[in-house]
Order: structure tokens, then C-alpha cells, then sequence
């Protein structure tokens, strides 16, 4: 018989059996939905990608083309393996044996032709780091974002025009089986190759100039008037085919440590007093400002001797250091082309240091030149206001001195310096130097007869009796005013006692020139002496000149007419 207690107990379990029933079969229900309806596509792709390998195929990079056609950065055809494995998913290897035509795909290596010899022009690839991948180039939209292990553009044309230069990579769809043996291809998307560059760089004269400096430490830029860079050499340089080949880790870590900073550009990079390759500046400054004229004449006595209250100051030509001896009576075109230093002097006290800001400023010496490489950096034209700022000391007559030759705080680099002597060869023309992109010149207005009178002094340093001695016997044709020589040696101090920096600015024909040249040797030594037969070099080779320089016993008879 039944009780009461045992009547309830059998009422609510059943229904209390049945609701656990109930209440799995909602999760088990609303769980197949999820798999099915709700995550149904991501678990689809999940499993898909298990099966399916998507590999990159790299796109060649375009061609970095010299103005006469020549390649001077291109691509090396590459044929890789892919194999497929469980662990790492996919590698590409270079053993080809017994490989099917399927498992094979062609890449691209980047090849510098030139290697080292165009280093700083061409740049580098490097690979996308951290902070790049998946980000998108505004610049290049289309190209989509980076990846990881893909390469970019460092320094050089490489950087500045990799946008162009990079192409689309392409992607091959591959099936494999459990044990990730590929099964077959699912389809494939060719590679896109990235567009050709155009430089003016002229490869003979590019390979020449590399030739020429040695493994002397400075920088060599030439243009024509318009700008157009023809040949760009930073020394030392850098094999870029380091960066982008395999087991060159010892010697990337020698360039990266070296204490001679092959990586870093000299031509436009570093600043560097000018000496005297900024006295055509201030020769144009003065006559501009009318200061001198044709007739105006000055007698070097060797020094200039100044009393101050803070002491007595001597101001010395280097004629007169070196031999004791003076220029006498002098105007504008002897002093230009014995580089006197006292003249130079003078001039600068009578034009002022704001004329000579002012005339820098249009030569485009206290600002970037905006040539279309990346690292360029601003000259140093200092001011009264910017010695007071940085140094808390007032201007002196001095410091005027000193700047009017080259020396003082005025940091100038090669690059800069170049494009203001290729202002005076084109006949007052400033033009943005430049390797890939078009030239933009403005005109800087001055007068004519003025820039033929500083002419004519820079033809006097590259003649007989000038300060470029190893100029004196070159003679591309016969001589006539058509191909004269146009030249200013610099020899600037440094802070190392007996060590001057070497310069050489220098253009021909004088009328209607072909190149324009500058050469700063760091550290070494007189322009005349250092700078200047370099550049004698690389005339002879664009000239197509023999050079009779190089017999010892012509060169010590020049010398002793530059004496």
C-alpha cells in the first residue's frame, strides 16, 4: 500500500528526469546551430586551410636603367622547390632534383650590377619589419599591404622610388593530403612585375669616378647644367647584392659596424667646411651688391692685422704661410684664380655677413637641394643671431673673415656646393639637382657681365700660374675660349691639426659646359694636390684625353708654375 510520502516522491523525479532531458537536448540542439548556421563558414575555411597551402611567388622588382640604356639594377632569375610538409607548412628550396615542373616556381634576386660602385645611388632591399607589416604605402595603394618577409626599398632609388620599383606578388593554391603531401594545384595568379626607372647616370662615367677615388674616403657629384646627375659616388661605399643573398651575415655586420660608415652618404649627407670652393659665392655677392667692380684692385701683403680690445688678431694668405711670399697688387680674377685669401678678406668686410647670407641663401646653400634621394640634409650659412643662440657669443669682424673663405662654421655638403658652381656655369640658373625625376630651374638674376668676370677667375685657377696645376695641360681640342677649363681648388681646416679637408669644383667647356664636377677628399690634404687629380682623371676619361699629367716630370714642372 502506498503511502503519502512515497506518492510525492514518484510525482517530481520523473519530471525532474525529464527537464534534464529536455534542457541537453536545447544545449545539444543549440550547439548544432552554432557549429552549423552560426560559426558554419569559419569552421568551413578552418578545415579548408588544413587542406589548402597558399604560397607567394615574389614579383620582380622593375629595372634601375642608366641614361644610355644600360641596366644598372635588374633581377636574377631564381627556380625554387616547394615542399610541402605538415610542421612548417610549405619551403621553397633550392634542390631541383627530382622535382616535377609543378612543384617548381621561378622567383627574382634582386642583382646591383655595379655592386659597390653605385651603392649610395642605387640603395638596398631590406626586409619589412615589425611595425611595417600590414601596413599600406599611401603612396601606392594598389600595391596593397606589406607582408611579412617581403622586401622594401632602403635608402637609395630603391626607397625613394619603391612604389614604382615594386611589383604584385603572385600566389599559388595547392591542395594537400593528412600527411601534407601536395595533392594538386587549385589555381594560380601570375606575379606582377614592378615598372622601370630611367636615370641620367651615365654608367662609363659612374664605373669611372668609382675607379678614380680609390680608397680615399669622400665624395664625388657630377651634373650637367640642368641638374641631371650624371655620376654620384660616396666613398667608401657598400655592396648592395650583400643584402639580399644569403650567408653574408659577417659581412653585413662589418659594414654595420665599420668606424669608415660605408652606409653613409657623403655626397649629401655630411657637412664639411668648404674652404675656398665658396669664394666664387662671395665674388658674385660682391659685385652684385656692387661692392667691387672689374677695375677694383687690392695689395696683399700677406695679412691682414687686426687690434681689438680683446687682442690683436692676424688674418694670413696661404702664399704667404707657405713661402713668404705676397701677391701684390690684385683684382677680382687673379684672386679667384691664386685664391687669395686676403683679398677674400677684405671683400667679405665690405659686403657684410648679411649680404653674404643673403647671397648664400640664393645659391641654395642654407637649405636641402631636394635631390630625389633620401638623407639629404641642410648646409650651415651662419648668422650674428644664430652665434648668439647657439654659441651665446656675439659676431666679430673675424668670424666675417672666416666665413668669406670657406672656414668658420659655414658646413656645406658636396652636394650643395656643386649645385651652386653649376648656378655660375649655367649662367645664373639654380637648378634642383636630380637622378630620376625632372629638373626645375629657376633663375637667380644676376647679371651677366658679372658671372663671365667670376668665370673668367676660375679659368685662371685651372691656367698656368692658377692653384690647379694639374689642369694646366688639358686640352680636350684645341684651346680657344670654347673649352677652357673653368675651376676653384679648396683646401678648408678641420678640427685635427694638419688635416684639411680637399675640395675641387670644376666645369669645361667654359661657355657652354658639359659637366660640372665636385670633389671633396675628407681629410686629405691640399685641393690642388688631393682633389684636383682625381678630377683630372675623370675629364680625361669623358674628354677622351691622354693624360700627360701623369708623367712625374710634367706634373713637378706645373707645380713649380703654381708656385
Amino acid at each position: 500500500m502506498e503511502t503519502l510520502t512515497s506518492s510525492k516522491e514518484q510525482s517530481w523525479l520523473p519530471w525532474f528526469l525529464r527537464g534534464l532531458l529536455l534542457l541537453g537536448l536545447i544545449i545539444l540542439v543549440g550547439r548544432l546551430v552554432e557549429l552549423q548556421v552560426i560559426k558554419g563558414s569559419y569552421y568551413r575555411n578552418l578545415a579548408e586551410g588544413n587542406r589548402i597551402r597558399r604560397v607567394p611567388i615574389t614579383a620582380a622588382r622593375g629595372n634601375i636603367i642608366a641614361r644610355g640604356g644600360e641596366v644598372l639594377v635588374g633581377n636574377r632569375e631564381v627556380k625554387k622547390r616547394v615542399v610541402f610538409n605538415p610542421e612548417s607548412g610549405y619551403e621553397k628550396v633550392d634542390d631541383l632534383t627530382g622535382a616535377s615542373k609543378e612543384e617548381i616556381i621561378t622567383e627574382w634576386i634582386r642583382d646591383y650590377l655595379l655592386g659597390s660602385q653605385l651603392g649610395h645611388v642605387s640603395g638596398y632591399l631590406g626586409e619589412v619589419n615589425q611595425d611595417e607589416v600590414g601596413k599600406i604605402d599611401p603612396a601606392c595603394i594598389e600595391k596593397g599591404p606589406k607582408t611579412l618577409n617581403s622586401l622594401v626599398g632602403r635608402t637609395g632609388l630603391e626607397e625613394r622610388y619603391n612604389c614604382t620599383l615594386s611589383g604584385v606578388d603572385g600566389e599559388e593554391l595547392v591542395e594537400v593530403d593528412t600527411t601534407g603531401k601536395r595533392v594538386r594545384t587549385l589555381g594560380r595568379r601570375e606575379p606582377v612585375r614592378g615598372e622601370d626607372i630611367k636615370t641620367s647616370i651615365d654608367y662609363g662615367l659612374q664605373r669611372k669616378v668609382a675607379e678614380a677615388m680609390g680608397d680615399q674616403k669622400g665624395a664625388v657629384i657630377i651634373t650637367d647644367t640642368k641638374g641631371e646627375v650624371l655620376a654620384l659616388y660616396s666613398s667608401p661605399s657598400y655592396n648592395p647584392n650583400l643584402f639580399v643573398r644569403e650567408g653574408n651575415s659577417k659581412e653585413i655586420e662589418k659594414i654595420l659596424s665599420s668606424e669608415d660608415l660605408p652606409l653613409f652618404n657623403r655626397v649629401m649627407g655630411g657637412l664639411y667646411h668648404p674652404g675656398s670652393v665658396y669664394k666664387p659665392i662671395v665674388a658674385i655677392a660682391a659685385l652684385e651688391e656692387g661692392k667691387i667692380d672689374e677695375g677694383y684692385t687690392y695689395i696683399d701683403k700677406g695679412l691682414i692685422e687686426i687690434k681689438t680690445a680683446y687682442g690683436d688678431f692676424e688674418y694670413t694668405n696661404w702664399y704667404y704661410n707657405q713661402y713668404g711670399k705676397t701677391e701684390g697688387e690684385i683684382g677680382i680674377v687673379k684672386a679667384l684664380g691664386r685664391s687669395t685669401d686676403t683679398f677674400f678678406y677684405k671683400v667679405g668686410e665690405m659686403l657684410g655677413i648679411d649680404n653674404l647670407v643673403s647671397w648664400s641663401s640664393k645659391f641654395g646653400l642654407d637649405r636641402k637641394n631636394d635631390i630625389d634621394l633620401p638623407g639629404e640634409i641642410a648646409g650651415l650659412i651662419p648668422t650674428p643671431e644664430w652665434k648668439e643662440r647657439f654659441k651665446g657669443e656675439r659676431w666679430f669682424l673675424g668670424n666675417t673673415y672666416h666665413m668669406s673663405i670657406g672656414q668658420g662654421d659655414i658646413a656645406l655638403t658636396p652636394l650643395a656646393v656643386n649645385t651652386a658652381i653649376t648656378s655660375i656655369a649655367s649662367n645664373g640658373q639654380y637648378c634642383t639637382p636630380t637622378i630620376a625625376g625632372e629638373t626645375k630651374c629657376t633663375d637667380i638674376k644676376i647679371n651677366s657681365e658679372n658671372i663671365d668676370l667670376v668665370k673668367m677667375g676660375m679659368v685662371a685657377a685651372c691656367s698656368s700660374g692658377g692653384t690647379a696645376f694639374p689642369f694646366f695641360d688639358f686640352k680636350p681640342e684645341e684651346q680657344d675660349n670654347d673649352n677652357r677649363v673653368a675651376c676653384k681648388t679648396g683646401t678648408a681646416e678641420t678640427n685635427e691639426e694638419d688635416k684639411t679637408h680637399a675640395w675641387l669644383s670644376v666645369f669645361a667647356p667654359v661657355d657652354f659646359p658639359e659637366i660640372i664636377i665636385t670633389v671633396m677628399i675628407e681629410k686629405g690634404g691640399e685641393g690642388s694636390y688631393i682633389a684636383a687629380p682625381v678630377a683630372r682623371e675623370i675629364f680625361d676619361y669623358w674628354f677622351k684625353v691622354e693624360n700627360p699629367y701623369k708623367n712625374p716630370n710634367i706634373r713637378n714642372e706645373q707645380e713649380k708654375e703654381n708656385i
